[in-house]
């Protein structure tokens, strides 16, 4: 019999094949961005991992532009003579990094990331004494004012003319594509159009300035996103300069495009343009070598974590470390925009039915958030030592034991149990005992919070009253950072995802939202919204999301109070899961993989870059458009086997029962198999693609 497919297949959502013939040996594409080579957000992880990709379709043809940051250039970028391969430059640069046209400082070199990309880096420094001018000029030219108060409002200004100097003296590249990303580089595409420089340009808003800043204080944004006065909004807000850039930026384009379909509806409301075409952020998804790796990996990073959690709780881990559950929020430390807020509310709720069920789960939720802190807590830092004293302790004990024990045998003596541990061995055991007595409860905060009278979290968990006793069976902890290097909990970012068993990104505003997206490239569940650019994204190529742990919550046609209920429900349900069900769905989850691989999301790039070639060389270029909101694509189905929550469920345990249904036997092949032909393969050269046929 047939798999059964839901749809057949050709290409990515929005996407069809198209016939247009791109020669690009003769075009050279300048990626600019404030976040080349200088991590700041979000951005960054895009162009670091979308790079490879680009350097295969560009070649030598391909720039980067970025500021000149000397501590992020001595570790990220190697400086080497400047490259004239394409005749780039009229002037002449001295020694390839110095002086161009004596007055501006521009350095060249590769950036050390996968794909090792060309980058051009601009001292904005350098060139400050010229803000003044420039700034007069934009206001001539274009009526935007920058105060002089707003410095990363000067940044782009200085950015903005240089991008817009390197651009012009380009005259011996036969054609220039330059893709802007942000409002901080946006200035330099508008002084393109201005100066009217031969150029095809691209901006991307990743997120609109005055949406983040609506939504950060708390406004019904998306029931009232065609009733703002812009104007007035971002005057209020003080950032109406900034505003006048962004949208001068998405106006003057020759593409416009965002991230995801709901910031394509935001900024067609707050710019006035729609999006030619919508771009998805995607990774660059590493394959293990061995098959479910992924779950190997897990288990030895939970168990660094169980260790940490040891040490937290010394004196009251009065809970099964084999029965508890890690779920994690992490990003920008913006309460509500991140759905902190719901997120604390729901574990309030989630502890009160875990409680009234005798579940003999135990949860542990982490905030991975970045605050103002002066240094590590000490309670925190004595629970670590605690731990390592009674692990000393345990060895030392082992090994006298062991002495005794291996010397009773070589006599040929079966031991005396008593004689094995004397009065010292038990002496030492009783004063680690002791050790581990603790007069107050495991703190919440691994840090001392600067402003801890008035920290967000902080003082909801205070009114929620979570504070980590015996009696609740939900433990909050926020931890300010993770390093491979700290005393606390020694683990990077990506170690930790792996040790958990669910992420929770319950985000108000999210235009993309990478930390779900690593979530399941890892193979880890997550919880997301329908604000999120990902959770959207999620929906419309997954048929049951849930199945394969990707949740969506209804943030956008349900009350607070609805979607905190809703996501209770869901972190319930997860937590009655049994350890075999966590498995089957981490396999589904880590299978998702390739919907966010660059090798598919790239597509839309490369279609954003024809578009704008074509529009502004007709004579050379010709590109057809395509509706970016056409529902043709691949879709996952649902699992036909083993439902992902025992709400759906009619067996528990790992083995089957005589009469049970063969459709609801799990079978992890088959069903990669029947998931590897909903996704098309992606071609090479330009050959038209195959739809994979179906098995019997």
């Amino acid at each position: 019999m047939p798999l059964a497919r839901s749809i057949s297949v050709t290409s990515l959502s929005g996407l069809d094949e198209w016939d247009e013939e791109f020669e690009l040996e003769d075009a050279v594409l300048f990626e600019i961005a404030w976040e080349v080579a200088n991590k700041v957000g979000g951005i960054y992880t895009v162009i670091q991992t979308k790079a490879r990709l680009t350097c295969e379709e560009w070649g030598e043809n391909y720039f980067l532009v970025g500021p000149y940051t000397e501590s992020n250039v001595r570790t990220q970028v190697e400086l080497i003579e400047f490259h004239n391969s394409v005749a780039l430059f009229t002037v002449n640069p001295v020694s390839g990094v110095g002086v161009c046209a004596c007055v501006f400082q521009v350095y060249f070199g590769r950036w050390l990331i996968e794909g090792s990309p060309y980058v051009i880096l601009l001292d904005v420094g350098f060139t400050a004494w010229s803000l003044d001018r420039w700034k007069s000029e934009l206001w001539e030219n274009c009526a935007i004012g920058v105060p002089w108060f707003d410095r990363e409002a000067n940044d782009a200004v200085l950015f903005g003319f240089l991008t817009a100097w390197l651009l012009g003296e380009c005259d011996e590249a036969p054609r220039i594509l330059a893709h802007f990303h942000e409002w901080l580089a946006g200035l330099g595409l508008v002084l393109c159009r201005q100066r009217h420089l031969p150029v095809a340009t691209i901006f991307t808003t990743h997120a609109t300035l005055l949406g983040r800043y609506l939504c950060a204080g708390n406004v019904d944004f998306y029931n009232n996103l065609a009733e703002f006065n812009v104007d007035k909004e971002a005057g209020d807000r003080q950032i109406y300069h900034r505003y006048c850039v962004e949208r001068a930026a998405a106006r003057c384009a020759h593409v416009f495009t965002t991230v995801s379909k709901i910031t394509a509806i935001e900024a067609e409301h707050l710019l006035k343009r729609k999006p030619d075409i919508v771009t998805p952020n995607g990774l660059n998804v590493k394959k293990f070598s061995a098959m479910h790796e992924f779950q190997n990996l897990h288990a030895t990073s939970k168990a660094r974590i169980q260790e940490f959690i040891r040490g937290h709780f010394y004196g009251h881990l009065d809970f099964n470390l084999d029965k508890t559950v890690f779920l994690f929020i992490a990003g920008r430390y913006e309460f509500s925009n991140k759905g902190a807020d719901i997120f604390l509310e729901a574990l309030a709720r989630l502890n009160y039915l875990l409680r009234v069920n005798h579940s003999e789960v135990t949860v542990i939720a982490f905030f991975i958030m970045p605050a103002r802190t002066n240094n590590f807590n000490v309670e925190t830092l004595k629970g670590q030592a605690v731990r390592k004293q009674l692990w000393d302790t345990a060895h030392t004990v082992k090994e006298r034991f062991g002495k005794k024990l291996y010397e009773s045998l070589l006599v040929g003596q079966l031991p005396e149990v008593s004689k094995l541990l004397d009065k010292e061995d038990f002496t030492m055991m009783k004063r680690a005992i002791f050790a581990t007595q603790r007069q107050g409860l495991p703190p919440v905060c691994t840090h001392n919070m600067l402003e801890d009278s008035t920290d967000p979290i902080l003082s909801c968990i205070r009114r929620i009253g979570l504070f980590n006793s015996a009696q609740d069976r939900v433990k909050v902890h926020t931890h300010s950072f993770l390093s491979s290097t700290s005393p606390l909990l020694p683990m990077d970012y990506e170690e930790f995802v792996r040790g958990c068993h669910l992420g929770v990104f319950p985000s108000y505003y999210e235009p993309w939202g990478y930390t779900p997206a690593e979530c399941t490239v890892m193979g880890i569940p997550s919880v997301s919204t329908n604000l999120s650019g990902f959770g959207c994204f999620m929906e419309e190529h997954i048929a049951d999301p849930s199945a394969y742990g990707i949740y969506i919550l209804d943030r956008r046609y349900r009350g607070v109070d609805e979607s905190c209920n809703q996501l209770t429900t869901f972190l319930f349900q997860f937590c009655q899961q049994s350890r075999r069900q966590r498995i089957i769905q981490r396999n589904r989850t880590e299978r998702l993989s390739d919907l966010l691989d660059w090798r598919y999301l790239g597509r839309y790039y490369v279609a954003a870059r024809h578009m704008a070639l074509a529009k502004a060389f007709p004579d050379q270029y010709m590109y057809e458009p395509h509706d970016p909101t056409s529902t043709s694509g691949f879709r996952y189905p649902r699992p036909a086997s083993v439902p992902p929550s025992p709400a759906h469920s009619l067996h528990s345990s790992p083995h089957h029962s005589e009469g049970e249904d063969e459709e609801e036997r799990y079978d992890e092949e088959l069903e990669a198999e029947k998931d590897r032909m909903n996704i098309r393969q992606p071609y090479r050269n330009k050959s038209p693609p195959v739809d994979l046929p179906e098995k019997n």
